[in-house]
């Protein structure tokens, strides 16, 4: 009843301030030549993105806040010095998980980077909006529904914008082929999927092949994403990590920009592979061999669409598994298969054969051919980033719509429907796959937004 109340009271609300900030308001209050930035977690992912704002002329890294002063704040602090000398000296906030607000307050940032835990990122996006910050946010999925209307709602109320930094929407063959279903070489889309098929048994158990530690320990025990990401495992059962799956196939069919997400249904298989890692490698007899993880081994999502399409995701991250993100684009003249890299075009392919899709440097082939203009501009520009380059672009189209006080090309109203994946879920599989209703989170305004996401020649 408190959901739906909820829900009912903040689409009330909605109408009165809808009226007064429009998408078109949520931009940058000014143009600017360069971006003084700060991050809210310098770990593993956001050393990546210190390193890629580092390099840039036109960011300038005033603050960084962490915590870890044994682990994280030294290689951060290192990175700093050797780009910026002994001349310029970068704030550090060390004083604990909150001492984020002091960085906040400072009036030389203009923008913030949240790489944090899970549960820290609509908490900290939240208090950048209030306190003047424009935030970039990364990738997961949220608690509860509430949670995603909150960041709409102080995105709307402050007029500040806020961006998601769903990394795979810039994949480069992601990209080729958003640039083939724009071109309507499949035809009208029908089907689509996604997922995060990902062995993450190391990471969540910190074995030592991934971080410093060893053996089957999770939580205060451990290190880096150990220590509180096997944690959700433990509690939560259904889709837990949504967007890398979600976020490419969405912009192919212009989720939130004239069609919308509208229902969804998940189902989870029993939960057997973290408990057979640790017994594998540390024993029946260790402490974890009796932790009960409610998270299922696979949890499958079908989505439904206002247009028609269907969205399958899946979640798989404690299996013994080769990475997959299990993208399918599918339409009435063909479809595109990620796992086997190949298409299938009807009346171009021979009958019921896959063709290769090939890479982008050769020559005729699907990728070359339609190579989204965006890699072909700026590959070159790529180069060291992480994951093949994609998060250059990530880095990239932040910094360029603060600098031209354009909208963002991911915006609050995705991140909230991605985020929402992960509770919805939940809710589903505890009662058995019941179907559940996604938000508006636009409350009307994807019938006329119009696409934007990489037809700027900057992102």
């Amino acid at each position: 009843m408190r959901r739906r109340e909820f829900l009912r009271n903040t689409a009330v609300a909605g109408m009165g301030f809808s009226l007064l900030h429009t998408p078109a308001q949520l931009l940058a209050a000014e143009k600017k030549d360069k971006v003084r930035l700060g991050l809210i977690g310098v770990g593993a992912r956001g050393l990546g993105h210190l390193e890629l704002c580092l390099r840039r002329s036109d960011v300038e890294v005033i603050a960084i806040a962490d915590p870890d002063t044994d682990y994280t704040i030294p290689k951060a602090r290192k990175l700093i010095d050797k780009a910026y000398g002994a001349s310029r000296k970068v704030a550090e906030y060390t004083n604990g998980p909150e001492d984020f607000h002091n960085l906040l307050k400072r009036d030389d940032i203009d923008a913030v980077i949240i790489a944090t835990p899970w549960e820290w990122h609509s908490i900290q996006a939240i208090a950048a909006m209030k306190a003047g910050k424009t935030p970039a946010v990364e990738v997961c999925g949220a608690a509860d529904v509430q949670e995603c209307w909150e960041l709409v709602n102080t995105s709307e109320e402050t007029g500040i914008q806020l961006f998601g930094m769903e990394n795979v929407c810039y994949r480069r063959d992601v990209m080729a082929v958003l640039n083939m279903v724009r071109q309507g070489l499949f035809g009208e889309l029908t089907h689509l999927q996604g997922g995060y098929q990902h062995d993450l048994r190391e990471v969540k158990f910190n074995n030592g092949k991934q971080y410093y530690g060893g053996g089957v320990e999770f939580g205060e025990k451990a290190l880096s994403e150990a220590k509180w990401r096997t944690n959700h495992s433990v509690h939560r059962n259904g889709d837990l990590y949504p967007t890398h799956g979600l976020g490419p196939v969405a912009n192919m069919i212009n989720i939130n920009r004239g069609n919308r997400l509208i229902t969804l249904s998940s189902m989870a298989t029993k939960s057997r592979g973290l408990h057979k890692y640790v017994v594998d490698h540390g024993g029946a007899d260790h402490p974890n061999a009796k932790v009960e993880f409610k998270l299922g081994d696979l949890v499958t999502t079908l989505l439904k669409t206002y247009n028609g399409e269907t969205i399958m995701l899946s979640h798989d991250t404690n299996s013994p598994r080769p990475y997959s993100l299990n993208f399918r684009v599918q339409g009435t003249n063909g479809l595109w298969m990620d796992d086997v890299q190949s298409v299938y075009v009807e009346g171009k392919s021979k009958p019921h054969t896959w063709e290769k899709a090939g890479q982008p440097d050769e020559d005729g082939s699907y990728m070359n051919r339609y190579d989204h203009p965006l890699w072909k501009r700026y590959a070159a520009d790529t180069a060291g980033a992480g994951h093949g380059g994609m998060d250059w672009f990530v880095i990239n189209s932040f910094v360029e719509s603060i600098k031209r006080g354009t909208p963002y090309a991911l915006d609050v109203y995705d991140l909230a429907t991605w985020y929402a994946i992960t509770p919805l879920s939940e809710q589903s599989v505890a009662e058995g796959g019941a179907l559940q209703h996604i938000p508006d989170f636009t409350r009307g305004r994807w019938m006329n937004r119009k696409p934007i996401f990489a037809l700027d020649e900057a992102y």
